[in-house]
């Protein structure tokens, strides 16, 4: 049997007393005992350093500062830190709540690996009041670059990456300008020609609150906020932000790297509708991927 990984767990803060002990607490009560925590605090006002101060008082445990720009930057600054040690890593956010075998399952699947790899999992979605709401949809076309520049499909809560894949991360540096850290993780690892694995089975709770920065992904309200998204440019916005990111870290396959090109090198509306159906790019659902074509050819990606 594969002994499993020792991680290091990452959680970006910031004024989360209200729902941090609770996922403290599941962190605690993993199954696997190899992990040590890192916090980087984005300077909170409520009780959340005093908190992860009290926590690692039986456990292994480092708090450091963010550079208070936004979570992504933050879950960034955590995964290039240059002290961070080599080594598996888990994202966590601070409201939610793992189950006891997130760390086994996500530990399985990177020691199986002989490649970087990009673990992402399930999640159960709850309210503020813990209710289930419902579960994280399934991802019928699989993982792909094609898809990751436009969609992504690694959610942060479950996210794990193997020391070679985390590699890949802290070559490319803290990107400029994205909006979206689990987005841009999905993008580098796919672009840079590394594996991707996605895990059906529910390994948290994710807790979905006023306070989220994403909500859920399912059903018709989600889908009209995705619509408004890309027709208002903030989806564009995004997309080249990110596309702008890549093309500066020299990390992508030549592949990855000529498909990027064509996209950012043709003018918005029909040509780069066109320029973007050629190349594959593709959403999940075909519901999802006409609206991207059709809002493309508007000019507005």
């Amino acid at each position: 049997m594969t002994a499993l990984p020792a991680f290091t767990v990452l959680m970006a803060t910031r004024n989360g007393a209200a729902h941090l002990p609770a996922q403290l607490a599941s962190l605690a009560a993993q199954s696997h005992s190899g992990w040590r925590l890192w916090v980087s605090d984005d300077g909170s006002t409520d009780a959340t350093r005093a908190l992860v101060q009290d926590f690692g008082r039986d456990h292994d445990v480092r708090l450091i500062d963010g550079p208070q720009r936004g979570a992504a930057a933050n879950f960034m600054h955590l995964l290039c830190h240059p002290d961070l040690p080599r080594g598996p890593v888990a994202l966590s956010d601070q409201d939610d709540i793992w189950l006891p075998d997130k760390l086994a399952r996500a530990g399985a699947a990177l020691a199986r690996a002989r490649a970087p790899v990009l673990y992402g999992a399930g999640s159960i979605h709850i309210g503020a009041d813990g209710a289930a709401r419902g579960t994280s949809p399934d991802w019928p076309r699989g993982p792909s670059f094609e898809n990751a520049l436009v969609q992504n499909v690694v959610s942060g809560h479950s996210t794990a990456l193997n020391a070679a894949a985390l590699d890949i991360v802290r070559r490319a540096g803290v990107p400029h300008g994205i909006a979206f850290h689990d987005w841009w993780l999905y993008q580098l690892v796919t672009g840079a020609g590394a594996q991707v694995v996605l895990d059906a089975h529910p390994v948290l709770h994710y807790r979905q609150h006023d306070g989220n920065v994403m909500g859920s992904f399912r059903g018709p309200l989600a889908r009209l906020r995705r619509l408004g998204l890309m027709l208002d440019g903030t989806f564009g916005g995004w997309m080249a932000a990110n596309m702008a990111a890549l093309q500066a870290t020299g990390a992508l396959t030549p592949a990855a790297k000529t498909l990027l090109e064509t996209v950012i090198s043709t003018p918005p509306g029909p040509a780069r509708a066109r320029a973007l159906r050629r190349a594959g790019v593709h959403r999940q659902g075909r519901a999802d991927t006409a609206a991207l074509y059709a809002v493309a050819a508007l000019g507005r990606i």
